[in-house]
């Protein structure tokens, strides 16, 4: 098994993951990176409900450096009515 590190991004911050968990393909750590982003979204959207624009992402390494980087961008463009 691999030890996978996901480090959250949102906006321009980075959270570094110090723990990591062990997977057994990358397949399984992009599964649980689009769960976590999925978990982040949710949790801002109900934290800031008037914070109309987002990015975060999820970059997730191993011990050889970067795997993938899981995105999520969101905007709301408001019509006038």
């Amino acid at each position: 098994m691999t030890r996978y590190y996901f480090d959250l991004r949102d906006g321009e911050e980075l959270a570094p993951d110090e723990e990591g968990l062990e997977l057994t393909s990358v397949q399984a750590a992009q599964i649980e990176a689009a769960k976590s982003l999925a978990d982040m979204v949710r949790d801002a959207v109900y934290a800031s409900p008037s914070k109309y624009k987002s990015r975060m992402a999820i970059e997730v390494r191993d011990a050889n450096g970067t795997v993938m980087q899981v995105k999520f961008t969101f905007e709301v463009e408001k019509t006038l009515q």
